[in-house]
Parts: structure tokens; C-alpha cells; sequence
């Protein structure tokens, strides 16, 4: 068992290196997630500890996820949101399943056929290829907007709401789909013919106990007469942990919950409130770095069949970018008053980041048939998205005419 002084020694070194690789990815352009996954891959593949369990990965993705979801719902500011709200809500809901649709017969076709033959990569059924497709549907705020800060440009008109509410609101709708699938994988047709009914509830209760919580965080926060600002953000922390087990607790969505009682409580007013939202900002930062640093040393198996999941990856990639989330935008927003430029940077601002990673978990802790293969596909597909969508994300919203300085 490690000391105290070591396990300090080790865990400072890993949040500096990690703060300073933030700094790094913010002058060149990358989403700084790509660095604190590369340093928990280093860590567990040179003599670092490895993960093993991918419960415990899990566990702690998801622990994550609840902040990160709750950050973004304090952020999103109602003035903002209410010209683009329906715009917005289309893309996270309609646009994240037509993406899944597309990917996941895709996948199947690509895992399914081709690979097992030219390969050599065990071939998936369509549930895992809509599986691995519900996994990777979501876009990434944080990502997009690391982005446009490191090239000190801002999208004109309402492109920038309408990304930033796209971005931080499909994440629930993929974590839907995601348990969704791995319901139905564990309880066949029954399960299939319940789904529909599954995510209504799940939507349901979720913005309902959101809303509330939202509103009951505000009321107690303003009357509780503390002594203390920092007593004021951890008793927010305890309101967010129970906003999600009341929601887990009653069959709804906790993910969707909280992230809705961040909305509600983001846009009134409450007693030391940048004082709060500035810890929420950092504590997020924290349990980002964490779950990247977990995720990376989780050890999956994947051997010899490495290079060519890479191969299967990149063009799943490709047909993420340039066909099934093209297609999705189009679709979702065939109705709103948007021009076809507009149109087409919101299709090529889709880059995948943290939740993708995370949910990657929940097949391995399910034992899915192929979960390891999930995994590195999805690991693959979000690099892979990052680097080439977030290096072009400037470059080609100046070639539309649709940025501006800072």
C-alpha cells in the first residue's frame, strides 16, 4: 500500500501534468481531453498501474459525467438559448438518432461483412453496431469551444447558441440510447417492444425531477443563512448527487436530470453565485482529468487485432463526418430558417469528446459481446475526430465566412 507522501507525490505530478498540457492543447488548437487520455494511456502501458475493472472505470466515468452535465446546464444562459431553443432541441434529439441510425448500419456492415473477411476483426451484430453508434452520437461543447477560444474566433449570428445548446444537451439523449441498447441486449424482444415506452419514462421523469430539483436548489440555497461561501458549494454538490439518485431512484434519467437542474439554477438568482459557479467550473475541470487519466489506464484487451480496429475505425470516422452527421443536421434542421453555410459548419462541428469515452464503459461493465472492440473503436474514433475536426474547425469557418475575431 502506497504512503501518504508517495500517493501525494504521484497525484500532484499527474494534475500539473495535466494542467500543463491544458495549457499546451489550448495554443495549438486541440481539446485538452486528448492530452489527458494520451497521459493515462502512457501511465498504464510504461510501468505505470493499470485499471483492470472495468466497473470501477465506470463508476467513476459516470460520478464524472454527473458534474460535467450539471456544469454545462449552469452555463447555458436562457437569453441565449431561447431564439435557437427548438433549433437546438432537434439536433440533440432527432439529429442524435438519425446519426445512429446511420453509423449503426454502417458499423454492422463494415464489422459485420467486410472485416471479418479482409481483417480479421470479429464481426458485430446490428444491435452492437447501433450500440457502438448511440455511444459516439454526441457532440462535445467543451471540445468545440476550446477550439474556437485557442483561434480567438467566434461563430457569427446564432451559430454559437445554437452549438453551445446542441453540444451540452445531446449528451443525455445518447446516454438514453445507450442504456437503451444495453437493456434490450439483456432482456430480448420484451425488452425491444419496451423500449419505446423506456425512454418516454426515462425523458419523462428525468426533466420533471430536474425542473423541481432545479428550482428546490434555488429556494434553499438563498435561505439557508451560511457562514460560509464554501459551505454554500458543497451543499450544491450534496443537491446535485441527490437531484441524480432521486432521478436513478424513480426509473428516470439522472443524467438528464441534472444537467436540467443546472438550466434552472444557472438562470436565477442565487446567494454567492460566482462564487459557486466558478467551483462547479474547476470541479468539473477535476473530475474531467480524473476520468481521462482512469480511462486511459483501463487495460482492454485488443493484441494483435490493434492495427486493424484502426483500419475499421478510420473509416467509421469518415462516415461519421462526412455522411452520417452531414445527413443528420440537414435532416433535423430541414425546417428552420438557416442557410445552407450555417448548415454546413454545424455538420462539420461535431467533435466527439468525454462522454463518448465514458459510455464506452458501459458495454465492458455489461459484458457485452465485443465490449473490448467497443471500446478501442470508440477511443480511435474520438482521437480521430479531434485532431482532424478540431484542427479544420477554424480554418473552415473562415472559408464560410462565418467567424469572426474575438
Amino acid at each position: 500500500m502506497p504512503s501518504v507522501e508517495l500517493a501525494s507525490l504521484i497525484g500532484a505530478s499527474l494534475l500539473l501534468i495535466s494542467v500543463f498540457s491544458s495549457k499546451f492543447a489550448a495554443k495549438v488548437g486541440i481539446p485538452s481531453l486528448l492530452f489527458f487520455l494520451l497521459t493515462g494511456w502512457l501511465i498504464g502501458e510504461f510501468g505505470g498501474p493499470e485499471l483492470r475493472s472495468p466497473e470501477i472505470a465506470k463508476f467513476i466515468g459516470d460520478f464524472a459525467l454527473i458534474f460535467i452535465l450539471f456544469t454545462g446546464g449552469l452555463d447555458s444562459h436562457w437569453p441565449n438559448i431561447r431564439p435557437v431553443l427548438w433549433q437546438g432541441l432537434c439536433l440533440s434529439t432527432f439529429g442524435v438518432l438519425i446519426t445512429m441510425l446511420l453509423l449503426g448500419s454502417f458499423a454492422w456492415f463494415i464489422l459485420g461483412s467486410f472485416s471479418t473477411f479482409s481483417l480479421g476483426v470479429h464481426g458485430i451484430s446490428l444491435q452492437q453496431g447501433l450500440l457502438l453508434a448511440a455511444i459516439v452520437s454526441s457532440t462535445d461543447a467543451a471540445a468545440v469551444f476550446s477550439v474556437l477560444r485557442s483561434s480567438h474566433i467566434a461563430l457569427k449570428g446564432k451559430l454559437q447558441p445554437l452549438l453551445e445548446l446542441e453540444s451540452s444537451s445531446n449528451d443525455p439523449m445518447a446516454v438514453l440510447l445507450t442504456a437503451s441498447l444495453l437493456n434490450y441486449s439483456a432482456g430480448g424482444e420484451a425488452a425491444f417492444l419496451q423500449g419505446g415506452s423506456f425512454l418516454a419514462i426515462q425523458l419523462t421523469i428525468g426533466v420533471g425531477i430536474g425542473y423541481a430539483a432545479g428550482r428546490f436548489m434555488v429556494w434553499l440555497l438563498n435561505r439557508l443563512g451560511l457562514s460560509s461561501a464554501g459551505l454554500y458549494a458543497i451543499a450544491s454538490i450534496a443537491l446535485v448527487l441527490l437531484t441524480y439518485a432521486v432521478a436513478t431512484f424513480t426509473h428516470g434519467n439522472g443524467f438528464l436530470a441534472v444537467y436540467v437542474a443546472g438550466i434552472v439554477a444557472g438562470n436565477r438568482k442565487v446567494i454567492h453565485q460566482q462564487y459557486i459557479n466558478a467551483f462547479h467550473d474547476s470541479f468539473a475541470w477535476l473530475m474531467q482529468i480524473i476520468m481521462f487519466l482512469t480511462l486511459g489506464m483501463l487495460s482492454v484487451p485488443y493484441g494483435a487485432e490493434l492495427p486493424a480496429l484502426a483500419s475499421v475505425a478510420v473509416a467509421i470516422s469518415l462516415f461519421l463526418m462526412f455522411v452520417a452527421r452531414p445527413v443528420s443536421v440537414f435532416v433535423s434542421l430541414c425546417w428552420a430558417d438557416i442557410g445552407f453555410k450555417e448548415k454546413l459548419l454545424v455538420s462539420w462541428v461535431g467533435l466527439r469528446g468525454s462522454v463518448p469515452i465514458v459510455l464506452a464503459t458501459f458495454p465492458l461493465a455489461a459484458g457485452v459481446n465485443e465490449a473490448g472492440e467497443i471500446f478501442m473503436l470508440v477511443s480511435f474514433i474520438v482521437v480521430m475526430s479531434v485532431l482532424l475536426q478540431g484542427f479544420s474547425l477554424a480554418v473552415f469557418a473562415r472559408w464560410l465566412g462565418l467567424a469572426e475575431k474575438r
